[in-house]
């Protein structure tokens, strides 16, 4: 049996953890630079307030019912989801972090029924972390991620729901559309039509080898799934990535080339780490440069370096990104966004070399290993080709304080 285990609202129930005065109130989060509503909780559903639209335009109905607003603050989210995950590593040895906020874990010889389990889990993350999570559970992940999205819209369950017993849930499954099955998305479940499959009852009713020829063996195996069958193992160590993009948008015009050599460099440097984190090396890279799609004359390039040897060298991939930068600006414009891009990419293990062959050295290995380390401990090693205070850098005027990664901005309690 499988258990999938979802952070409520993960965002927005991240920035309630350490402010009990917003628990009963609505609360949004937005995207870089404050630009849209990404996130949002319970309450602020209950208001109607639209996800993913400007935050200009619905700040007039967000001050009227007195909503939080936050600032995205990843460096809290990442730590709050991390101890999540060490409290859920209690309840199995063997776990699959699928996101941020999602987490499989296998259920095996467990003692309790498994809805009292749920149950445990869903109380012991609460008591520990203060993070509201609904728990899922299956004889298969896909099960146990439709068990858990019925967990959460269903009140009467409390949380926990397990589907152990598919042909039991035909009532359900009638009910909910078929894009809610793992996998099948808004255009998939669009082509399903066609072939008059509308519901998840529909596809796991479906004809699995028919399905495989008019669509893919994926969606043949989600059938298996829905009907009990495990198609689908945990994952205990993700796949590598096999691209790597850092962009952002500034939080002002950058006008300059040295303006736009500064945010590529922060953005190869944060690339350059990811690669190291999964023991990569770099090939080819790619860098773009764009204005606002509204301006007057818009404007939108990209230009590719190959490096002489894969690297996973921060030095030569913020070379290769200025590189890139230099060749497609073009003066007179305001760029609004800017981006890297680690587009070819190789396993780090030792490959067989020949005499002619250029390869990155083990004091470049060593160097980089040191840099990673020290941003580990302290956070205070960077590239002064990335500007010391930036004037380009996002706007983040609701961030709360990193209140589990820095101590300077730890809660403080006043007493009389």
């Amino acid at each position: 049996m499988f258990a999938l285990v979802d952070c409520n609202s993960f965002y927005a129930s991240c920035e309630q953890i350490f402010r009990p005065d917003l628990r009963h109130r609505p609360v949004v989060v937005l995207s870089n630079n404050d630009g849209c509503i990404v996130a949002r909780n319970a309450a602020a559903k209950a208001l109607n307030i639209p996800d993913l639209q400007a935050y200009f335009m619905l700040k007039p109905l967000l001050e009227q019912h007195r909503v939080a607003v936050f600032s995205s603050n990843y460096a809290l989210y990442a730590d709050i989801s991390q101890r999540v995950v060490d409290t859920l590593s209690r309840f199995s040895s063997e776990l699959e972090v699928y996101s941020i906020d999602e987490s499989f874990l296998s259920l095996k010889q467990i003692g309790i029924p498994l809805p009292d389990y749920g149950q445990q889990i869903k109380h012991t993350v609460w008591r520990d972390v203060r993070m509201p999570v609904c728990v899922g559970i299956g004889p298969s992940k896909t099960l146990a991620k439709l068990a858990n999205h019925i967990a959460k819209k269903s009140q009467r369950l409390h949380g926990v729901c397990m589907l152990d017993q598919p042909a039991q849930w035909h009532a359900v499954f009638k009910k909910l559309p078929v894009s809610k099955v793992w996998g099948v998305g808004h255009r998939l479940a669009k082509r399903l039509a066609m072939f008059d499959i509308h519901t998840v009852y529909d596809l796991q009713a479906a004809n699995a080898k028919h399905i495989r020829k008019h669509f893919s063996v994926n969606l043949a195996r989600t059938i298996a799934e829905l009907n009990g069958e495990a198609c689908l193992s945990l994952e205990n160590q993700p796949s590598p990535k096999q691209q790597i993009y850092s962009t952002r948008s500034f939080g002002q015009r950058v006008y300059t080339l040295e303006g736009l050599l500064q945010a590529v460099s922060l953005y190869a440097t944060r690339a350059a780490g990811k690669l190291r984190q999964q023991h990569s090396l770099v090939k080819t890279i790619t860098a773009f440069v764009q204005t606002s799609r509204f301006d007057t004359e818009p404007y939108r390039n990209s230009a590719t370096v190959v490096l002489p040897y894969a690297s996973n060298d921060t030095r030569h991939i913020i070379a290769a990104s200025q590189q890139a930068v230099r060749s497609i600006f073009r003066p007179g414009h305001a760029y609004a966004k800017a981006g890297v891009g680690l587009i070819e990419l190789i396993d780090e293990q030792p490959s067989q070399l020949n005499f002619f062959q250029q390869y990155q050295t083990e004091r470049s290995r060593q160097l980089m290993q040191t840099l990673d380390q020290l941003n580990r401990q302290q956070a205070q090693v960077f590239f002064a080709s990335s500007g010391i205070d930036p004037d380009w850098q996002m706007q983040r005027q609701f961030k709360s304080p990193a209140y589990t990664t820095k101590l300077d901005e730890l809660p403080l309690i006043h007493t009389r």
